[in-house]
């Protein structure tokens, strides 16, 4: 509607000019009243023909309008882990295919409990630049095969704080794809912490490759600030959130060769993941420390007893539960196969949220073991990965919550 009265502006303004025409010309020639009726008749005609050109004009104008873009929501990416058990000690690795320019093929640890990705430097940068005193790095950084390595050292602990594994390397940025064939996606530019030898307690060597991690948790590493999950740097496209699914593991998956299974991981998560899937989300404290923390507030009850918790659910940590509980016994217990809760103990977790979640231990299963933060110098009570043979888990990086559900 708004064309045609432009169009009749423009009409009405082109009539006027025609008629100052016909007056001025009238008056200026002095011709017989004949003469003018013929003129009058030419400018109606003409004022008819302008009218037909500027309909047409109208037409053509709308007929050249843009058409609306369609937007089109990007749909998750779902692939299978590896899961690796053997004597109660179980993990889930993520496959690793490409790092840089150069095609691997590295499993890493899926690590609920950590943040960041670490690597070896072995067979990933030429072996004349990795030396007894570290990395080489002449000036503020080198590129080399697709890896940019920074200057900047860095060193990783974990473990027992009196005698900690301790990881040294470099801070460094690379294209990864992860997973493999049955699926898999690409993120550019992850930042992570390359090492180049780990020590035990006893300051002995570990062989190359055995402590890759893919940690996916919230926040930023202790070691370096810029070292992230690298899921939280990936665009899973218009529509999606930042996050990830893992599904319920399987016990029966566990082996000691390592099995491929299906359809545990999912890159990208829905409005449906976030509101209507049946999780129960839990918003995440943020320290200067280390960002947005993974620990959940909880109660925690086994044997009787009862203690007010942060609790870490860590597929990082293979075999032993910790709950920490100030009024444990302060000479810590030695273990046994089972831990340090009998067999048969149940032990039941109530989150601030609500989400509960119980489990009886058992001679293969659930191992538990109670200390007293204390004496371990650790407060947090840290679930194992066999929570995540009964439960779903979900970590949303852009609203900075994690979500749990039973199964």
């Amino acid at each position: 509607m708004r064309a045609t009265f432009l169009n009749y502006a423009r009409i009405n303004k082109y009539n006027s000019y025609l008629q100052h025409i016909y007056y001025t010309t009238r008056q200026g020639t002095g011709k017989n009243n004949m003469n003018n009726k013929y003129f009058y008749k030419n400018l109606n005609k003409a004022a008819a023909l302008l009218i037909v050109i500027l309909i047409a004009s109208s037409c053509s104008k709308k007929n050249n309008t843009p058409k609306p873009v369609t937007v089109v929501t990007a749909k998750p990416v779902t692939f299978g882990l590896i899961e690796y058990g053997t004597g109660g000690d179980s993990r889930i690795f993520m496959p690793v295919t490409k790092v840089g320019t150069q095609t691997v093929s590295y499993p890493l640890v899926f690590d609920t409990g950590s943040t960041g990705l670490t690597l070896d430097a072995t067979d990933i940068i030429p072996s004349n630049m990795i030396t007894s005193a570290g990395i080489q790095v002449t000036g503020d950084s080198v590129l080399v095969n697709g890896i940019t390595i920074t200057n900047q050292t860095t060193t990783m602990s974990y473990g027992d704080a009196n005698a900690p594994t301790v990881e040294y390397g470099n801070l460094a940025y690379a294209y990864f794809t992860i997973g493999d064939n049955n699926g898999n996606i690409s993120i550019k530019r992850v930042p992570f912490f390359l090492y180049y030898k780990i020590l035990d307690g006893n300051k002995n060597p570990y062989p190359p490759h055995s402590a890759d991690i893919f940690g996916v948790g919230p926040g930023f590493s202790f070691t370096n600030k810029a070292i992230v999950s690298p899921l939280s740097i990936y665009d899973p496209g218009t529509g999606l959130t930042k996050g990830f699914k893992l599904a319920t593991l399987n016990n029966a998956d566990f082996t000691s060769s390592g099995q491929y299974v299906a359809g545990l991981f999912t890159a990208g998560l829905t409005d449906a993941d976030r509101f209507s899937s049946g999780f129960v989300m839990h918003p995440l404290g943020f320290s200067s420390d280390g960002g947005y923390s993974p620990n959940i507030p909880a109660t925690i009850t086994y044997g009787g007893n009862s203690t007010a918790a942060e609790v870490l659910f860590d597929t990082g940590t293979p075999s032993i539960t910790i709950i920490e509980d100030e009024k444990a016994n302060s000479v810590k217990k030695s273990l046994n196969s089972l831990g340090d809760l009998a067999n048969g103990s149940v032990v039941t977790i109530t989150t601030n949220k609500g989400f509960k979640f119980n489990y009886t231990v058992s001679a293969t299963n659930n191992l538990t073991t109670v200390e007293n933060p204390n004496q371990s110098g650790d407060y947090r009570s840290i679930l194992s990965i066999y929570f995540f043979v009964q439960n779903e888990f979900l970590t949303d990086y852009d609203h900075n919550v994690i979500g749990l559900k039973n199964n």
